[in-house]
């Protein structure tokens, strides 16, 4: 995929973002001086499709509460979720799924996706009954069984919104 470079970013926190290692985006782009990059400069992302190639798309609401799953641009599903508290709230942008981990333990249910921003994902709980709330330290809760339809259904490099 082609991630376009954000005023303020560094070849490091893209790829801290995107779960991949500075020298591989370096080759992927040949990249003369990491130090150098400009606002809107596109950097390819190996391994992830273009969001573009994707038939769904994700679209959360935190003033709902909801998380909208689309096919084709027609909603499929639409599953509630728990949000960031107010001190740590989910983040607002244009983001995709990066990778995946099954079973990853502690309040994190029975799997995580990983957004294209650090430390956020799409993500069960150990806690059901936080679903509706706003209780997260910013990543997007679901049902168990909810998370894992939706990880069924939505490849790496679906855009969530």
């Amino acid at each position: 995929m082609i991630h376009l470079v954000k005023p303020g970013e560094t070849l490091n926190t893209i790829a801290l973002n995107y779960r991949i290692s500075p020298a591989v985006l370096i080759r992927a782009n040949q990249i003369s001086d990491q130090n150098v990059l400009l606002a809107g400069q596109p950097i390819i992302i190996p391994g992830l499709p273009e969001p573009a190639s994707i038939p769904y798309s994700i679209s959360v609401s935190v003033g709902k509460r909801t998380l909208t799953l689309y096919r084709s641009g027609q909603v499929m599903k639409v599953y509630p979720i728990a949000v960031g508290k107010i001190l740590s709230g989910t983040p607002i942008g244009d983001f995709v799924i990066v990778n995946r981990e099954p079973n990853p333990g502690g309040p994190f249910g029975v799997l995580w996706m990983s957004l294209s921003k650090i430390h956020y994902g799409i993500h069960g709980t150990n806690g059901p009954s936080s679903i509706g709330k706003a209780v997260s330290r910013g990543c997007i809760r679901m049902q168990n069984r909810d998370v894992l339809e939706l990880g069924s259904i939505v490849p790496n490099g679906t855009r969530v919104i």
